[in-house]
């Protein structure tokens, strides 16, 4: 049942097409959006604090990024917080655990009656625990759903305040009205969890003092067990449970040496800030975009461009970069289609969420809700 429900909502996001750049070509999604070839976007909207544009593209055979934006009521009870939620959730080895974020993350943050930093720390843990639980159920039939995981990055905006919550490595960054400048300035306000930062491996190495391979620079990338970037994720259940670390798992994801500690983690790592008026938007991304993009370099593109279909545009900038890397024209880029995974050798898969942020709204407008698919 599973299975054919995945397949269902896979379908419209990965059926691959020459990248499309007329605005209005594409068909509408099941759950809005635009659906145009690769691309997934909503140009423009409008959330309670204020408005919005979200792009996405696929680079992966099958698309493993997924997000989603949810406005109005944060809590199934009555009279219960109003505020903006988004989440990018970055797939890997499959598109399974983000689509099952997709899918439950926010429910279950919706099952609270206020909103804080436990709370949303709560709903990740309680996400990771139902996506265990239909590991266990699926484990004869389907291993492969323990080798598969999700970065998490989500971000809320309640009451005037800001939360965001981060496992993995994508990234949520903040434009500051600098009048001393006359700029906005780029502040980042999630924390990564990838090897390929000092802290991260030296948090690794605290953790677990009697491994001496938790890291281990392979290809000259720091890797966790030598097999995976990130330390922190939901889903990669071979790495947690060890009864999962064995056949009929695929024999790539099975370790030489047991463990008997979960080697990553569930729990995000939140910030919480008061929001000011000098606080002029968020961009909210997976890695994808940031390998190609600076914080300040995306921040200075929205400054400089209009609202409507900015998603797009950050996206494409990324795109031009990654296409410049390989000394090749973005035109011949577009071309490159997804079949056999050859795009993916260009660029990963790339979301993009930006909030603009209206200080003098109230928290009252109609409810949004979006997602690529689900």
């Amino acid at each position: 049942m599973v299975r054919i429900t995945l397949k269902k909502i896979v379908y419209p996001c990965w059926k691959p097409f020459m990248e499309g750049d007329s605005q209005n070509s594409g068909r509408k999604g099941d759950f809005g959006g635009i659906v145009d070839g690769l691309w997934w976007y909503e140009d423009s909207g409008k959330h309670v604090n204020g408005d919005f544009s979200m792009a996405m593209i696929q680079a992966n055979s099958v698309l493993e990024d997924q997000c989603q934006l949810e406005s109005g009521s944060l809590s199934s009870i009555e009279h219960g917080p109003q505020g903006t939620f988004v989440g990018v959730y970055d797939g890997h080895a499959g598109p399974e655990a983000s689509r099952f974020i997709n899918n439950h993350l926010f429910n279950n943050i919706k099952k609270n009656e206020g909103m804080s930093d436990d709370v949303i720390r709560k709903a990740f843990l309680a996400t990771e625990e139902e996506f265990i639980s239909l590991v266990e159920s699926e484990w004869l039939s389907n291993p492969k759903m323990a080798s598969v995981g999700s970065c998490c990055l989500v971000g809320v905006i309640c009451n005037g305040v800001l939360y965001v919550a981060n496992a993995g490595d994508s990234r949520a960054v903040l434009a500051r009205e600098e009048k001393g400048i006359n700029g906005f300035k780029g502040v980042r306000v999630s924390e990564e969890h990838n090897a390929s930062y000092e802290s991260v491996r030296e948090e690794l190495r605290s953790l677990h003092p009697n491994d001496p391979n938790i890291v281990a620079l392979k290809h000259n990338v720091w890797r966790v067990r030598g097999l995976i970037q990130i330390s922190r994720s939901i889903g990669d259940v071979y790495l947690k449970k060890p009864e999962f670390n064995k056949e009929p798992l695929l024999p790539k994801f099975i370790l030489p040496e047991p463990f008997n500690q979960p080697i990553l983690k569930a729990e995000p790592s939140v910030l919480v800030q008061k929001l000011t008026p000098e606080d002029q938007f968020l961009i909210f991304a997976s890695d994808g975009l940031w390998e190609h993009l600076s914080d300040q370099e995306a921040v200075d593109i929205v400054k400089s461009s209009p609202q409507n279909g900015i998603g797009r545009k950050l996206v494409k900038a990324a795109l031009r970069k990654a296409a410049k890397k390989r000394e090749m024209r973005y035109s011949d880029l577009k071309k490159v289609g997804v079949e056999g995974g050859v795009r993916r050798h260009f660029h990963d898969d790339i979301t993009v969420i930006v909030l603009f942020l209206n200080h003098n709204l109230s928290s009252s407008a109609t409810p949004v809700s979006f997602k690529c698919s689900s």
